[in-house]
């Protein structure tokens, strides 16, 4: 199986079926033939974002991880194999955002393709899909 690392706000357009995330990615997202992942950052991401009011969800965050789970999503935890990558980084036209780069550490440390709209994935060496 082929393993994807989902983006946070590809996480956010999917759950809460947004019209920004296009129908070939959702379709590409409910495909059986990956394997879905999401790392246990994005969802601090988003916990953060809500807190501070900058992200709305239309579930409740204590509800996220039984969805994760109906939806068949995984969540990775960071580990310190992840974090020895991420310090490894090299910094790219000033791409310093923390939670990003550790999608990008993990995404190389584990052989993961990232679906991901965000261009500055494509600095690193790392398989963006963006359909």
């Amino acid at each position: 199986m082929i393993q994807l690392l989902i983006d946070t706000h590809i996480l956010v357009w999917y759950l809460q079926a947004d019209h920004h995330l296009d129908a070939k990615t959702a379709e590409l997202l409910e495909d059986t033939r990956y394997d879905l992942n999401v790392s246990i950052v994005s969802i601090w991401e988003m916990a953060i974002k809500s807190g501070l009011g900058k992200l709305s969800l239309t579930i409740e965050f204590k509800d996220l991880k039984d969805l994760l789970g109906r939806l068949s999503i995984a969540v990775l935890p960071v580990e310190f194999e992840d974090i020895h990558e991420y310090l490894n980084l090299p910094f790219f036209n000033d791409h310093r955002d923390p939670f990003d780069r550790m999608l990008i550490a993990q995404s190389m440390r584990r052989s993961l393709r990232i679906v991901s709209n965000d261009s500055s994935f494509d600095l690193y060496n790392v398989d963006r899909i963006w359909i």
